[in-house]
């Protein structure tokens, strides 16, 4: 296996006109096609820039002064250049051939129409060469329209559409300068596609395979398991294919059973059309605090029935910005503070309740527990974070116990239940109580959990240092 040096370069092959998304492509390139409000080809950039990719190379053809001009105006941090392949009607083998020129070293080699995970290209830049080309592959069942792959001990034996293969193309290459050679032998007998250079590689021996099956599927940001994603982009139908699947990969591991059960289904129906829309995840943010302190507000005065409810809509707009923004491929470090934000409006609610109650009753027991409510839910918040950020993985997720507590542990969407019953019943000052020794009960867990893992994982350090 070669010994990488840096990030490789990055050739996308753009020149096609995407004629099964004829209604879409009249009046631009295929890879201009918006999904999810962000152009195909922004996103594979977007992508090639997180794996630290330095300079891409963008083959066009049909219509390709409109991708020169987006991509000139895409990203900070990345040389792109296009080149025009004059013969872009013939095949993408000629796309290949067009930028031979600029290729003096390893490079990346991705379909313009093709959207992936960007833990694939990572993985694969890892992964390195052995031969002249690796090609990330998927052992999915292959359909009429994929181009299967037959692979004998990580070769490639054979590639093409009527192949008898037992793994799928998927359209993304790790390559050698050497491997241009196979394509011009391709070009002089007469073929046309990308798959006659790999075929002629494969024939040479020099070919190997990526299985993207055997890559870790947790992802830490997450919390949970995301299995390595891709999908080629042809009709319209993909493109809503696509998008389903931007969104359901965007999902973070649902915690509670409310936000599991009820949030996540309603958040990516949402999300899937937020998507399309103008505005943009930070102003989703300003808008839940703006209801949450309304909320706030609303407790404080009095008004505890309209108060309570609002706390459920609350929930599912606290979803949708960090969705909304992944979904986007749009987001920041900033992104992170939104928590802190939301622990104080969650902090302001419990307090305004019991001022509340103070000023009704004269008496400061709501109070007193308000206190014990914050003191705890910040401690095991703390402990929480403090654990994902020593482990790199979510407490949530560190075992069968953690699993099933996960869905009833102290969060925000559990305690608006007793909230809104207590009120309910008249009697909001049991909503504190409950929600004291819910917090109680989870600070313990937590802390205890985090401790035994933590412990077990230093030992074991310490077994291998």
């Amino acid at each position: 296996m070669d010994s990488p040096v840096g990030t490789p370069k990055a050739l996308i092959l753009a020149a096609g006109r995407g004629t099964r998304l004829s209604r879409l492509t009249s009046d631009r390139p295929k890879c201009l096609v918006p999904l999810a409000g962000v152009p195909i080809l922004s996103r594979i950039l977007q992508n090639l820039r997180s794996v630290g990719v330095e300079q891409t190379y963008i083959v066009t053809g049909y219509l390709g002064e409109q991708i020169a001009q987006q991509a000139g105006q895409d990203l900070d941090g990345m040389r792109i250049d296009c080149i025009e392949n004059q013969q872009w009607e013939k095949g993408n083998l000629y796309s290949l051939l067009a930028a031979s020129d600029c290729l003096k070293e390893r490079f990346l080699l991705l379909m313009s129409d093709h959207l992936c995970d960007a833990r694939i290209l990572a993985a694969l830049i890892d992964a390195g060469l052995d031969g002249s080309v690796r090609l990330a592959v998927d052992r999915r069942e292959g359909t009429q329209d994929d181009t299967k792959v037959l692979e004998e001990g990580g070769r490639i034996v054979d590639i093409g559409k009527h192949v008898e293969g037992n793994c799928v193309d998927m359209g993304i290459f790790l390559c050698s300068p050497e491997v241009l050679s196979y394509a011009c032998q391709a070009a002089d007998d007469g073929k046309v596609e990308l798959s006659d250079c790999i075929r002629q590689a494969s024939v040479a021996g020099d070919a190997d395979v990526f299985d993207i099956t055997a890559m870790e599927c947790y992802v830490p940001k997450l919390r949970r398991d995301v299995p390595p994603w891709w999908i080629d982009i042809d009709t319209e139908a993909d493109l809503r294919r696509a998008k389903r699947l931007l969104v359901e990969t965007s999902s973070k591991g649902a915690s509670d059973f409310l936000a599991y059960y009820v949030h996540t289904p309603i958040e990516n129906r949402l999300v899937y059309h937020l998507a399309e829309l103008k505005i943009t995840a930070n102003q989703v943010t300003v808008l839940v605090n703006v209801v949450a302190y309304a909320v706030t507000a609303l407790f404080f005065f009095g008004h505890l029935l309209p108060a309570s409810i609002l706390t459920f809509v609350v929930g599912i707009m606290d979803g949708l910005d960090g969705k909304l923004a992944r979904v986007r491929n749009q987001t920041s470090r900033i992104g992170l503070l939104e928590h802190s934000f939301d622990l104080l409006f969650e902090f302001s609610w419990f307090i305004a309740l019991a001022l509340y109650l103070y000023r009704s009753t004269g008496e400061a027991v709501g109070l007193i527990y308000c206190l014990g409510i914050i003191l705890f839910v910040a401690f095991y918040r703390h402990t929480y974070d403090q654990f994902g950020k020593a482990m790199g993985r979510s407490l949530d997720d560190s075992g069968l116990f953690e699993r099933a507590f996960r869905r009833v542990a102290g969060r925000r969407n559990l305690y608006n239940i007793p909230i809104l019953v207590s009120i309910l019943l008249g009697a909001p000052l049991y909503s504190l109580i409950f929600i004291f020794f819910h917090a109680l009960v989870t600070a313990v867990v937590y802390a205890s959990r985090a401790i035994k893992h933590m412990r077990a994982a230093d030992r074991a350090g310490s077994v291998g240092a």
